[in-house]
């Protein structure tokens, strides 16, 4: 047995050996605010895509790199950075604010990071999110399909570069926008392996996490989700639900008047979590210039060419589109901020900046400088982005019928893409129930609830989690992940 032992051991190390050789100048040997040893290999670098530079950052399992799934992740925006994953929510460290404030952050390691069980790939996307960038201006115009297509063609490339990774199951995850990004980049990976792709991608689900679908359901989402959780009346309530029958994208009069008193009602609210404090700076004066401590970036995020734009923090997560938009999905509460002229933005992502904007964790991470790829932030302001694949509805419907899992998950307190608007169109698509409505549980406690159906398409919800999911509940988004990925009961 023990003998057994030994030669497993010899595979893996020679396993290991090999990516290391083979990918030359991409291992990660250390990180500046991290003193231990990592519990398994990183990788980083850049993926050329024509004139686009796409960069990433790969965590190797720490359980089985040879067997577990490699998962694709993204974040939101659109043009956020996927080290918002990294660093609050999943990534292999947590990140402890640097003493004295606005020092470089002491890492540490992360019990809950989604490593622990997959090999993860934190992907920059489009080109001029993250580090991600591109020495042609005009790259930084796109839409979702560009986008789709570039993400595509790095992932052949990575496989390229990976290829001990090549037959490993394969599955696309995010949150927020990425409820874009992940199905047309599902669908651009099927498509590939119709017409033989090389290499072959072993392409099994995806995962989308309180994520911008479809214009009409998360469009009426807010108001049932806002009645739902006692943060308006009936009356209002019954009121907005009569004079805009139901459908909250109605511009009649009567309708924008009675959903003034929704937004009056949940003004001041943190719309990525309810249950959770804004961010207020000391230092900071309310009024239209928001938070003057927030970077630029964030301060523009929101401005588009729609008569209800607002300036808004998007914390690596969606809504609203920055400007232009050729077909917009418009949620319900942009003019929250824009009527409430003390709003006052819910995020700090203090440490993430200090940290990504050090010279020598740029360089150890082998993330371009500065005066080549920008300075990193959470969310830019330099894309022009192009919401120019509709409803994402069909999508699913292709994919699920094709034979892909999927898992569509919701912080039950998110207020930015409510589960409510999410759980309708799961059951839009009309397929049969396999398991009804019911509680699961994280540690023997109840952690929230699910329902599958037909296709093996899964709707399930973490009770008190916002937005960000694992930010908010790490023990128990690793569970339901590891779950799911095992293809093991939730």
């Amino acid at each position: 047995m023990d003998n057994i032992f030994s030669v497993i051991s010899f595979c893996m190390l020679l396993g290991f050996a090999f990516i290391e050789a083979s990918q030359n100048g991409s291992l990660v040997t250390h990180l500046p605010g991290f003193n231990g040893v990592f519990p398994s290999q990183h990788y980083s670098g850049y993926v050329s895509i024509g004139e686009k530079n796409l960069f990433y950052y790969f965590v190797v399992s720490e359980r089985n790199p040879g067997r577990d799934p490699v998962v694709l992740w993204l974040n939101g925006g659109p043009g956020c950075s996927s080290f918002d994953g990294f660093v609050y929510e999943h990534g292999p460290f947590n990140f402890q604010e640097g003493n004295p404030k606005g020092s470089l952050p002491t890492l540490h390691l992360n019990p809950y990071s989604w490593s622990k069980v997959s090999n993860i790939i934190y992907l920059d996307s489009p080109a001029g999110a993250g580090f991600s960038y591109s020495r042609n201006v005009s790259a930084y115009t796109t839409g979702d399909l560009q986008t789709a297509a570039d993400a595509h063609a790095f992932l052949l490339k990575w496989f390229d570069l990976y290829p001990e990774f090549v037959s490993n199951p394969f599955y696309i995850a995010g949150e927020s926008y990425a409820g874009i990004y992940v199905p047309t980049l599902g669908y651009e990976v099927e498509k590939g392996i119709k017409v033989g792709a090389n290499p072959t991608i072993n392409f099994k689900g995806y995962m989308v996490g309180n994520g911008v679908t479809d214009p009409v359901f998360d469009g009426n989402a807010l108001v049932p989700f806002a009645h739902g959780m006692a943060l308006i009346s009936d009356d209002i309530f019954q009121a907005a639900e009569a004079a805009c029958g139901g459908d909250y994208s109605n511009s009649s009069q009567m309708c924008v008047e009675k959903l003034e008193d929704v937004y009056t009602a949940i003004s001041g609210l943190n719309i990525y979590d309810i249950l959770e404090p804004c961010y207020h700076d000391p230092t900071s004066q309310l009024g239209p210039k928001r938070n003057t401590s927030v970077p630029d970036s964030f301060q523009q995020l929101g401005v588009t060419s729609r008569p209800l734009a607002v300036r808004t923090r998007m914390f690596g997560r969606a809504w609203p589109f920055r400007a232009p938009v050729k077909e917009g999905i418009v949620p319900l509460w942009p003019q929250l901020a824009q009527n409430n002229k003390n709003y006052v933005p819910c995020f700090n992502d203090e440490v993430a900046t200090i940290w990504l904007n050090d010279a020598t964790v740029r360089k150890a991470i082998h993330a371009e400088p500065e005066n080549v790829a920008g300075p990193w932030v959470l969310c830019t302001g330099r894309i022009n982005y192009y919401h120019d694949a509709g409803s994402m509805i069909p999508y699913h419907k292709t994919l699920t019928t094709a034979g892909y899992r999927a898992l569509i998950f919701s912080g039950d307190h998110d207020m930015c893409v409510p589960y409510t608007g999410s759980q309708a169109w799961t059951k839009s698509l009309g397929y049969k129930t396999v398991t009804p409505w019911r509680s699961w549980t994280s540690k023997g406690q109840i952690s929230g609830y699910l329902q599958s159906y037909d296709h093996d398409i899964t709707f399930l919800t973490i009770k008190g989690a916002g937005h960000t999911v694992p930010e908010y509940k790490p023990m128990e988004a690793l569970d339901f992940y590891r779950r799911w990925l095992d293809e093991k009961p939730i």
